[in-house]
């Protein structure tokens, strides 16, 4: 059994889906696991995702989960699939702006900040009521807000990294009733990468995101 078909046995349980991490990595690795059947594909950097698209099968959907600077949101608007990393009300303008553009709609994850690592973007979950209470009011009709995303701390305390993703979940939970209820394109709760995503599958994500498993370290 590939590396691939282990981490899908994996999520099988919990109904979630597997972004399979692609970064710096050359575009015949990504043939590699293509050729084994999938085709979900994420990247950080926005200019190195266009080149990768241009290079590659058309049938593989491109996410987005790397910080993306307003700037670079044009290189990918034509094509992405979905943007993982929406971390300011002013990048949601952006890419409902160049989705308009290119007459697509995107769909986007809201990132939310659940570690202390200063390194880590997104909004604080304490905000969260009154940053969707915003999304309601605001004319976004090349958006479709599809859940949110989330990485843990970067540590080996595993009850940290689980109390983490339960802030999201709880998050999301609270974020669904409130402002989605019946808005079935509101489902994505993205948490989990390489070291952590079985804890992650277990506080309720349904979307992770790995790539040293698959390709092997960077």
């Amino acid at each position: 059994m590939t590396a691939l078909q282990q981490i899908l046995v994996d999520l099988a349980p919990y109904n979630a889906q597997l972004v399979a991490v692609s970064k710096t990595k050359p575009t015949e690795a990504i043939l590699q696991v293509y050729h084994e059947g999938h085709r979900l594909f994420g990247e950080n950097r926005a200019q190195e995702l266009a080149a990768k698209y241009e290079k590659l099968p058309k049938d593989i959907e491109w996410h987005m989960i790397g910080h993306l600077q307003r700037k670079k949101v044009k290189y990918i608007a034509p094509f992405v699939s979905m943007i993982h990393a929406i971390d300011t009300m002013s990048l949601l303008e952006e890419v409902n702006k160049r989705a308009g553009m290119s007459e697509r709609r995107i769909s986007v994850l809201l990132q939310v900040k659940i570690a202390d690592e200063e390194s880590k973007y997104g909004f604080d979950s304490s905000d969260l009521a009154s940053v969707f209470a915003e999304i309601e009011a605001m004319s976004i009709p090349h958006v479709q807000i599809a859940g949110l995303m989330g990485m843990a701390s970067f540590v080996e305390d595993q009850q940290q990294v689980s109390a983490e993703f339960a802030t999201l979940k709880e998050a999301f939970d609270s974020i669904k009733a409130a402002h989605y209820p019946n808005d079935p394109a509101f489902r994505i709760l993205s948490m989990g990468m390489s070291g952590d995503y079985k804890l992650a599958l277990q506080a309720g994500s349904n979307m992770v995101r790995i790539g040293s498993l698959i390709f092997g370290a960077r």
